[in-house]
């Protein structure tokens, strides 16, 4: 038998208890037990759904809040009895709902300028001279015979045979393939380097329907599903010409978020000129910090445009001294690494064989 006191204070434990049992209600308890639940791992499938206001458990407790999407409950009734007592930790809810998806979005932004503004590699080498082939359209010509691109010194230079003597000009100067004569058999070539994936033949292809050249009808949606098929093939400017179909508007509705996304991966890729384009729509916003980002990326890679951009912006005020000559030094790197006498020669020779 206890005593009177220790009676007392076992009485007064019990009592307190209660009380505290009593300042917290069933459905406080539930939507404990409920956040519980809601915290844990979505892959667990023994996790059962719980109703926010009664507690009752099961796959049918399946109607959500429609504000937060966080509460559920087993009907329309609970949801409704439960309203009030969630409208705080709905709003909580929705609250740190926003507030991740802006950090999601910042990140995001992030990522996607570190992808953007990465210096691209450069062209790939004359497979006859192995110099840096120039980025200018005319520092190199395409053969459909072989699929090479060759730089515009050894397209003009003489072409020789195993023993050195000098044979017909009018052959592929990498595999000695004679030109083609017509139309037909152009085709007949481009058809070839297209059945193994060669992203400059399906390029010049949907170049041949922009216009409608070499047999071809005029149709933008050619254009464009060729284009596609050489950007997925790592062919820089077909997704600028992509970009520019939808900045102007041909073929097609005129979009200039999906035309701003198809030059930004053309400029990903490698392509100067929309590098180039995408610091000039920047510049027109007043982001010139981001203009200049772009510029400095694109004379890199020896586009003379962009060189003349800084140098605007170095005499408006909104680039440094240090940034144009910086600018000018990685211009004199790339010349430096395309030059020969070889491409000199031809140049003299040719005007569409300028190459800077």
């Amino acid at each position: 038998m206890m005593s009177g006191e220790s009676e007392k204070i076992c009485n007064g434990l019990v009592n307190d208890s209660c009380k505290e049992g009593a300042s917290k209600s069933n459905n406080d308890d539930v939507r404990e037990v409920n956040d519980m639940l809601q915290n844990k791992s979505m892959d667990d499938k023994d996790i059962r759904s719980v109703c926010a206001n009664c507690g009752k458990e099961g796959n049918d407790v399946n109607n959500i809040c429609n504000k937060c999407k966080m509460a559920k409950y087993c009907n329309a009734v609970c949801k409704k009895v439960h309203k009030k007592k969630h409208k705080k930790e709905c709003e909580e809810y929705i609250k740190l709902a926003a507030e991740k998806h802006e950090e999601e979005l910042r990140l995001a932004a992030e990522l996607h300028d570190i992808e953007l503004f990465k210096q691209p590699p450069h062209l790939e080498d004359c497979p006859i001279c192995f110099l840096r082939i120039p980025c200018a359209e005319a520092g190199g010509k395409y053969y459909s015979c072989c699929g090479k691109r060759v730089c515009s010194g050894c397209a003009h230079a003489p072409v020789y045979d195993n023993q050195g003597n000098q044979v017909d000009s009018y052959k592929c100067p990498f595999c000695r393939t004679p030109w083609p004569e017509t139309d037909e058999e152009i085709v007949k070539r481009y058809k070839r380097r297209i059945e193994v994936n060669d992203a400059q033949a399906i390029y010049n292809l949907g170049n041949y329907y922009r216009v409608g050249m070499r047999g071809y009808p005029c149709d933008y949606t050619k254009a464009l599903e060729y284009w596609h098929r050489a950007g997925e093939l790592g062919y820089a400017e077909a997704y600028g010409n992509i970009g520019n179909i939808y900045h102007a508007g041909k073929g097609v509705k005129v979009d200039k978020k999906k035309a701003r996304r198809y030059y930004e991966l053309a400029a990903i890729g490698g392509s100067e000129v929309a590098r180039c384009n995408l610091g000039g729509r920047e510049e027109d916003a007043g982001n010139m910090k981001r203009a200049l980002k772009h510029y400095m990326i694109a004379v890199r890679s020896g586009y003379p445009d962009s060189l003349e951009r800084i140098k605007g912006l170095y005499t408006n005020g909104h680039a440094t001294k240090d940034n144009y000559m910086t600018a000018l030094q990685s211009y004199q790197e790339y010349l430096s690494e395309i030059k020969s006498t070889q491409r000199d020669n031809a140049a003299a020779a040719r005007e569409d064989y300028r190459y800077y």
